[in-house]
């Protein structure tokens, strides 16, 4: 059995904790077969999507796409996840699936608030505003980095962690001229 979480592509509903004993139970939680997106630099974790789950037309899961573009940069803007996800931990050296981490695991599940840091010109800034959980975090640090070419690079911290920091407004960025 391996403990993970499953991730449904609806935001609206709760990522909640599930335990994997076979790959039917894999399958059934992302509607087909699977397919592995990796991520080595958190937990680590694999999460498993439906293969065929953009042909299917199935719902962008933004959480889990964001999650992924954030510690696998070179994936952004390249591919998204779509459909319900399974997220484990990292397969062990024999390829088999493991538990996901417990701090991942505490970290995905409990609403700890969250902050975004920027680094402009090589020096980093706290954003002014707290998200509720790392999620939302993830998602805010994505939209900011694609939406606003002057950020070098984002970075999500406890708020609790982001308030002994000293604070530095985010100077105002340029507009565009009429």
């Amino acid at each position: 059995m391996v403990r993970g979480l499953f991730v449904p592509a609806d935001g609206n509903k709760k990522v909640e904790e599930r335990d994997y004993r076979t790959l039917e139970d894999y399958r059934a939680a992302v509607g087909g077969w699977i397919e592995a997106a990796d991520v080595p630099s958190f937990g680590p974790v694999t999460m498993y999507v439906n293969e065929n789950g953009i042909a299917e037309g199935l719902e962008p899961n933004l959480r889990a796409t964001f999650l992924w573009w954030y510690h696998v940069p070179q994936i952004r803007d390249r591919s998204a996840l779509v459909g319900d996800v399974a997220l484990v931990g990292y397969p062990d050296a024999d390829g088999n699936t493991t538990d996901v981490a417990s701090d991942v695991l505490e970290l995905l599940t409990t609403f700890v608030p969250h902050v975004v840091t920027v680094k402009l010109a090589g020096v980093r800034h706290r954003t002014r505003v707290t998200n509720r959980d790392y999620w939302e975090a993830v998602h805010w640090a994505m939209i900011k980095l694609s939406r606003e070419p002057e950020i070098e690079d984002v970075d999500v911290v406890p708020a609790e962690k982001a308030e002994r920091l000293p604070f530095t407004p985010i100077p105002p960025l340029p507009t565009l001229g009429n």
